[in-house]
């Protein structure tokens, strides 16, 4: 699920969030018992034959975003525990989705017991903590473990004595590349070899341009991909201080390093002139106007549906220097809902190991649980689109190499600053230097706004 990159829906979200908080209150940490939780995340949670027939009714609702296997996951549960009954409701749209549960939180009804919560609206809800269960209170801390530490610390509070959500899938970045471009090129066709002739940005910048220069057609699709790549490489932090929430992008270095190096593109000609979801990207992936697409693991679905002719013409590498995350979500428990045990205890089970697995089989929705990443179950599964190369392997590496870093309620404003900036050195042979210090300088003013 795509992170929301839209400047207008973000100042909605600032104005929001800004609701939220002035209608919260004292954050009590949520619910202290956690009792009957077994803190296992690897089986089910089932109750023994009869039991649920002796226990209280339980009716919990659930709002699920996009496209997902949570009903098919509720009925088994529910099947399991006769007592529970879960109403699931599920919305297409990103935004209405958690605008939605915004104003039923400012107003203070209206909010289901479960929420699914998209990684690119966190900030906007770890804002309002008092209006969600703590859920290391509820025995989340027993299955931390079991999730990669950069998921689990996405919907902490920076001390992480709050947590929010439950990890589900995520979006780790890797590199899609043509084999059928790469052979032309000279360049190694398989992922290993592919992957070593490009395992720093130099490296890449080098391969770019000869690359060019030897077949006429770009390397890379477009400069959005391109910055976001290095731009998600930082570590622990992109744009904000998490310590004060201070603009840093002009001092953070892989800030600077991922512009200069999308102008680099642009400049040398390897780059090409197109616009992320444009129906030209969509057909260039299909046509072979370029040779690699960085994106996350959930890039694989829209190549797929692009590019419906170069089948087989696909194959996987890992960036270089690194990967990083865009996409993913979190279950959460507004403070709302009455039944925060049993809601827990379906949550938990939910996202356990063999439900990660049953997603990612079924939806595609890579899992967060890096045990998974050695299951033959998950390690076997081979794509005929990739050229029957066993994807789900690549995807997670990209995952283990992915650092924790603190975005910020103003990043995607912030973030569509530097975008115009390349932007307008594409298209209108900007000069570099002063986009980049138009787009400080606007960062700036929205810093001291907001």
């Amino acid at each position: 699920m795509k992170k929301t990159k839209n400047l207008a829906l973000a100042l909605v979200s600032i104005m929001l969030m800004s609701s939220l908080a002035a209608c919260g209150g004292n954050n009590n940490g949520g619910n202290k018992s956690a009792e009957g939780n077994t803190g296992n995340n690897e089986s089910s949670t089932a109750a023994p034959a009869g039991e649920g027939d002796k226990a209280e009714k339980v009716e919990l609702s659930f709002w699920t975003l996009g496209n997902v296997n949570y009903e098919e996951l509720a009925a088994a549960y529910t099947k399991e525990h006769p007592n529970v009954t879960i109403k699931i409701q599920n919305t297409g749209d990103q935004t209405a989705h958690h605008n939605n549960l915004t104003t039923a939180l400012s107003a203070g009804s209206g909010a289901p017991d479960i929420f699914q919560l998209e990684i690119g609206f966190m900030e906007r809800f770890l804002g309002a903590q008092d209006k969600f269960y703590n859920l290391n209170d509820l025995g989340a801390k027993d299955i931390q473990a079991n999730y990669l530490d950069w998921k689990w610390k996405q919907a902490s509070s920076i001390d992480g004595s709050f947590q929010l959500g439950l990890p589900t899938d995520i979006g780790p970045t890797v590199v899609y590349y043509r084999t059928d471009l790469a052979e032309a090129a000279g360049l190694p066709a398989d992922p290993e070899g592919f992957g070593a002739a490009i395992d720093t940005w130099d490296k890449f910048a080098t391969v770019a341009k000869a690359f060019k220069d030897k077949t006429g057609k770009y390397f890379s699709d477009l400069t959005d991909l391109t910055y976001n790549a290095l731009r998600d490489q930082s570590a622990d932090e992109i744009y904000f201080s998490k310590a004060d929430g201070s603009f840093i992008g002009d001092t953070n270095p892989q800030v600077k390093k991922a512009y200069d190096f999308t102008v680099k593109g642009i400049q040398e000609g390897w780059i090409s002139n197109v616009m992320l979801w444009s129906p030209e990207w969509g057909q260039g992936m299909n046509d072979g106007s370029f040779a690699v697409v960085m994106g996350p693991a959930w890039m694989a679905g829209n190549i797929k549906s692009n590019a419906p002719d170069s089948s087989g013409k696909w194959k996987i590498a890992q960036l270089p220097e690194g990967a990083g995350n865009w996409g993913g979500s979190f279950i959460t428990l507004p403070k709302e809902g009455k039944h925060s045990k049993e809601a827990y205890d379906f949550i938990q089970w939910l996202v356990n190991k063999d439900n990660q697995l049953e997603s990612f089989k079924t939806k595609g929705l890579m899992p967060s649980i890096p045990a998974l990443y050695e299951d033959p179950a998950f390690v076997d599964f081979k794509d005929d689109f990739f050229g029957g190369q066993q994807t789900a392997v690549e995807f997670g590496k990209a995952a283990n190499r992915v650092k924790p870093v603190y975005y910020g309620p103003l990043h995607d404003q912030t973030d569509t600053f530097f975008k115009n900036a390349l932007k307008n050195v594409l298209e209108k042979k900007a000069d570099p230097a002063k986009e980049w210090d138009d787009a400080v300088k606007q960062s700036k003013t929205l810093a001291e706004r907001g």
